[in-house]
């Protein structure tokens, strides 16, 4: 891939992509994909709805107020200017977000974009100390953030002196102030198709914090590949989900998506599953975005809510099961889009929809992606065999100054971490985390499989799987389980749902130890931290 002339004044994110021979290749002829060699992806995003005439419609609804497409290029053309004209941002500066989903956070993502700055969105419930390695790993100068969340930013930058220019959104703050007096036009900067646009960090489930590097290509290719193909977005359709801003998940399907498509976002006022119901019904969203432990939330709110115009919803973050799925459509009549995504890849690169959906399988490969099962030497399986899961397209892994590099990119492909099976038909079978099967008395078992049988019973809300240590047997099989509503938890039931596990799975695979929990550690995206259970 031959780099463009950047755009950049501060080089420091191409200067700190891993070495050329530990890129992964990048295929955009596949994708039927073609990007000019200047873009800037904020200025395509919200300029293409006003050429196309979408400038009155709304871009965004909540309970606060709602803004056009028109408007919310004017803001983020406000902030732009703040940034350069009043905290001295020049185009390559890395640019701290923290926010809960807003408005504010939106238009303050574009306003970066628009600058030229490379936009690094953090977890709201992020402490002091976890922002700082963000900063430190960033290089981060600038901070945009919620007045409410000030504090932490504040001693983060405390603990890294790089951080030196803040401001903030919301009553308390002083941005809106400074922006009123900016004009609500400005020329987005002339960077480079391949200059970095985001630093996306992982959500921290295993390891330390990675930054991942996307380019302005990268943010346009998940929405010219997932977003248009497997969505097939409907020019009426509103877009609604649970994830931050922060975990590209959330930023594709609530920023990205809807404005490739010239569709609107709806947000919900506060955190929680009755505020989404809330916020489905008040605004008549279309398509939901969230984990399965949300579809299985909705299902206990449905009878409360007029949830009737939801068409679509997709799930990802964690495997689908084909329990939730069934359980789901029987309810709603949706059948839900599941799809595995990376925030190495910046979003989802396997999928179905529609009448290729199989459940329990997450899909085949997104059209303009390649994907594959292969061995530990790189070499594809025959189907039918389990093997690690290899991907490559449009967007791929470029860890910023991380030897893990080496790790996750082999031969041009992209080792994501998960163990997949692929079938006869090309569809793509979910088995487990790499570091999630368990090796008992000599036989392989796979988490996620006892925890799809363990959620077939009615006594389990929830569950998560993992190995523990045994003297007898090395490891054995250890669930743990939040109950649903008018189940308590007693020896008779533990021994009622080893029964169900081995009835219907092979029986060595049942839990040999359950503990009851009133819920389970999971981080802000939704993801279950198996780590902590271990």
């Amino acid at each position: 891939m031959t780099m463009q002339t950047s755009g950049h004044i501060d080089g420091f994110t191409r200067e700190h992509l891993p070495a050329a021979c530990d890129w992964p290749e990048f295929c955009f002829d596949s994708a039927g994909l073609a990007y000019p060699d200047r873009l800037n992806c904020g200025a395509e995003l919200l300029d293409r709805n006003i050429e196309n005439g979408l400038g009155d419609k709304v871009a965004i609804y909540s309970a606060a107020r709602n803004i056009t497409w028109a408007d919310l290029r004017r803001e983020a053309s406000q902030v732009a200017h703040v940034l350069v004209e009043d905290m001295g941002l020049v185009p390559g500066n890395r640019v701290l977000l923290h926010g809960t989903n807003s408005i504010e956070l939106i238009a303050s993502w574009y306003g970066t974009i628009l600058a030229g700055g490379v936009a690094v969105m953090t977890m709201p419930m992020l402490r002091a100390g976890e922002i700082a390695k963000v900063i430190a790993k960033g290089k981060v100068s600038h901070a945009l953030c919620d007045a409410a969340l000030t504090q932490p930013v504040r001693e983060a930058a405390a603990l890294e002196s790089g951080l030196t220019s803040i401001l903030a959104w919301g009553p308390d703050g002083q941005l809106a102030r400074v922006m009123a007096a900016k004009p609500g036009t400005f020329r987005a900067a002339d960077t480079a198709r391949d200059d970095i646009a985001l630093l996306a960090f992982t959500s921290g489930t295993t390891g330390d914090p990675k930054a991942c590097a996307h380019f302005h290509s990268s943010v346009l290719a998940m929405a010219d590949t997932f977003g248009a193909a497997v969505l097939n977005p409907d020019p009426d359709e509103i877009y609604l989900g649970t994830p931050p801003f922060a975990f590209t998940f959330g930023l594709g399907a609530c920023v990205v998506f809807p404005a490739r498509a010239g569709l609107a976002t709806a947000l919900p006022d506060r955190p929680g599953f009755e505020a989404l119901c809330e916020t489905i019904e008040r605004f008549a969203v279309t398509t939901l975005f969230t984990a399965p432990t949300g579809y299985r939330a909705l299902m206990g709110l449905w009878d409360r809510f007029d949830l009737s115009s939801l068409r679509k919803g997709v799930s990802a973050g964690e495997h689908l099961p084909a329990a939730t799925s069934n359980a789901f459509h029987e309810l709603s009549g949706i059948r839900l889009i599941d799809g595995i995504g990376a925030t190495e890849m910046i979003h989802i690169f396997i999928s179905a929809a529609g009448s290729d959906i199989r459940p329990g399988a997450t899909g085949k490969a997104v059209p303009g992606y390649q994907a594959r099962v292969v061995n530990e030497a790189g070499d594809p399986v025959a189907d039918g065999e389990i093997g690690r899961l290899a991907v490559k397209g449009p967007t791929g892994c470029l860890y910023l100054d991380d030897k893990r590099q080496k790790t996750y990119v082999q031969k041009g492909w992209n080792i994501t971490g998960d163990l997949y099976r692929r079938d006869e038909d090309g569809y793509f079978w979910y088995v487990s985390r790499a570091d999630d099967l368990i090796v008992s008395s000599g036989y392989n078992i796979a988490g996620p499989e006892v925890e799809q049988a363990l959620l077939l019973h009615d006594a389990v809300l929830e569950c998560a799987v993992v190995g523990a240590a045994d003297e007898e047997r090395g490891t054995i099989v250890k669930a743990f389980i939040v109950l649903a509503d008018g189940y308590d938890a007693h020896d008779d039931l533990v021994a009622r749902l080893q029964d169900h596990v081995k009835s219907s799975i092979a029986p060595y695979k049942y839990p040999r130890a359950i503990e009851f929990l009133t819920a389970l550690p999971k981080t802000q995206t939704g993801k279950i931290q198996r780590f902590k259970l271990r």
